[in-house]
């Protein structure tokens, strides 16, 4: 008797089999390929990371000890430990990169409502930042870092206003922040949020060449020359706002135009900040307040690393890693798609937890966070004496 899908195989169907296919056939994924697929390759990543799994033979493992279901998930008969390592190893993280995007591209739509942002504005806000990954540079041999020390590097587009990843890139640990500058596309009108190691005079004219708009923290070295002085609110902290120039040769050379250069006070850290943009509309308090919400994507980088498996990994080959990294993306892409259209309340961390014990429930996925909210409240409201009343 058919007693319906289980949570996995609900969650899976969000991605489209069709378009999966087309990436698959684009890079000759399955060429050659007799049973396990590329969609059965991801299946199983996906359920590893689904169900927080410490290594690829733990997820087989799992896998095994529940072959009577796999069929239902999509997956067919487990496959060895070498296997799965092996399509790890040769079939090309494009196409999971691919993946990424196309899901990415879907929120956006998805979420193109949202504003999690105190400014109110029309255009599109993005921070822009890196985190690195370490790794052991004896195993991982390509992932130079440190002469003792190997590592990846996770360059990231965010979104501020949905905190959906906009565009991703990898990188081995020694490669700089701001090189990741030269493959971002920048849209005009939209602002480019990121902390003083982006600061690159020629790079920051090329944003402004798009006419797109930058906020980032002066460094304590600029050699430049006031032009003027704006009006400035000493009591919301704004203790200057400057239009200036750059006096060095190349950096003007660089950079030619004129910028912005405001002097902050940020009362709940006691902090003093200077802050450089090209946009001499916004308000100094609003040009603040938009480098404030920078801290999304630190949350974004803590989330993933804390959530996810991205810290220890299931293969050695740089294929094998980003086929897991860029896998780790599409999950937390697709967890994001799954509360948009199953209208979840929970937050992204509590609909992962939940997912991971609920796996081989076979209930509709409305139903099964219906219940888990219903005994959550219940739970809240009991009539037990709460140890910090008393």
């Amino acid at each position: 008797m058919n007693q319906g899908k289980f949570i996995f195989s609900q969650i899976t169907e969000l991605i489209s089999y069709k378009r999966f296919q087309t990436l698959v056939n684009r890079y000759s994924g399955d060429y050659k390929v007799r049973g396990f697929s590329c969609w059965k390759q991801f299946l199983c990543m996906a359920f590893g990371q689904l169900t927080h799994r410490e290594s690829i033979s733990d997820t087989m493992m799992c896998l095994k000890a529940n072959a009577s279901k796999t069929y239902h998930l999509g997956i067919g008969n487990v496959v060895s430990l070498s296997t799965i390592t092996r399509a790890n190893e040769s079939r090309s993280y494009l196409i999971y990169e691919d993946l990424a995007k196309l899901l990415i591209k879907e929120a956006k739509q998805l979420y193109i409502e949202d504003d999690g942002l105190e400014v109110s504005l029309k255009n599109n806000v993005f921070a822009i930042d890196a985190t690195t990954i370490d790794l052991c540079l004896s195993t991982f041999y390509w992932a130079t870092f440190r002469s003792t020390k190997g590592g990846i590097k996770l360059h990231t587009l965010l979104d501020l206003k949905t905190a959906i990843p906009e565009f991703i890139l990898f990188s081995n640990a020694d490669v700089h922040d701001v090189n990741a500058l030269d493959f971002i596309p920048f849209e005009a009108n939209s602002f480019y949020i990121m902390d003083r190691g982006y600061v690159d005079y020629k790079r920051l004219y090329k944003i402004h060449s798009c006419d797109a708009f930058f906020i980032t923290r002066a460094k304590d070295n600029m050699n430049y020359r006031r032009l003027y002085s704006h009006p400035k609110d000493t009591s919301k902290g704004v203790l200057y706002d400057q239009t200036i120039v750059l006096n060095n040769y190349y950096a003007g050379k660089d950079y030619p135009e004129k910028m912005r250069r405001i002097k902050f006070f940020d009362a709940e850290s006691a902090k003093v900040l200077v802050f450089l943009t090209n946009n001499f509309h916004l308000k100094a308090t609003d040009i603040a307040q938009l480098y404030k919400h920078r801290w999304k994507i630190e949350l974004f980088f803590k989330w993933i690393k804390q959530h996810l498996k991205i810290k220890s990994f299931w293969g050695h080959s740089e294929n094998a890693v980003k086929t897991q990294m860029w896998i780790a993306v599409s999950i937390y892409v697709l967890i994001a798609i799954a509360k948009k259209k199953f209208m979840l309340k929970q937050s992204l961390y509590e609909i992962l937890q939940i997912l991971s014990i609920s796996i081989f429930e076979r209930v509709p996925i409305n139903q099964l966070f219906q219940q888990t909210q219903l005994q959550y409240f219940k739970e809240q409201n009991n009539n037990q004496l709460n140890m910090f009343d008393l």
